[in-house]
């Protein structure tokens, strides 16, 4: 069944290889279907991965082979809430350590250009405190970190 609403997201020929990765990397993923261009396109020549059906963190998502035209930004990200330090730590890594690269508050991109925002529950309980003084030192911990550090982020809420 064709799900009603999809995330669609521009490759420049490598689809697939994103598709494989998300889905040995997060839980609730998988690689669903590969399409191949049935004549040639202006990105691929006829039998070339054209689309990939893929599911990520149970969000289905569309990678469409498009070619060049256009890059992603960090108008768009995946947010992953993790449990724990060592779950941030395993999904922040596994980004960043196949070619990716870090970022501030939280946030890395993969290789392909997609921003993630790897955010600890603890993270978001602290900066949406009803104790404003608490959600500000939360808040301010934050801005601090690349990767979060769940143990400052819980001290900070402590105060």
């Amino acid at each position: 069944m064709i799900p009603k609403n999809t995330v669609c997201l521009w490759f420049d020929g490598d689809a697939l290889d994103a598709a494989t990765f998300y889905a040995t990397t997060f839980p609730d993923s998988a690689v669903n279907a590969v399409h191949r261009a049935p004549a040639d396109n202006p990105s691929s020549p006829e039998g070339a991965v054209l689309t990939v059906d893929f599911t990520v963190l149970g969000i289905p998502c569309l990678g469409l082979n498009g070619g060049s035209a256009f890059r992603h930004s960090e108008a768009f990200s995946f947010q992953v809430a993790t449990d724990d330090q060592a779950e941030t730590d395993r999904y922040w890594n596994a980004i960043v350590d196949h070619g990716g690269q870090e970022s501030a508050c939280g946030w890395c991109k993969d290789k392909w250009g997609i921003s993630w925002q790897i955010t600890p529950r603890a993270l978001t309980e602290g900066y949406t405190s009803s104790d404003r003084a608490a959600a500000k030192r939360v808040f301010e911990a934050m801005m601090t970190m690349g990767k979060i550090d769940v143990a400052a982020i819980e001290a900070a809420m402590l105060g």
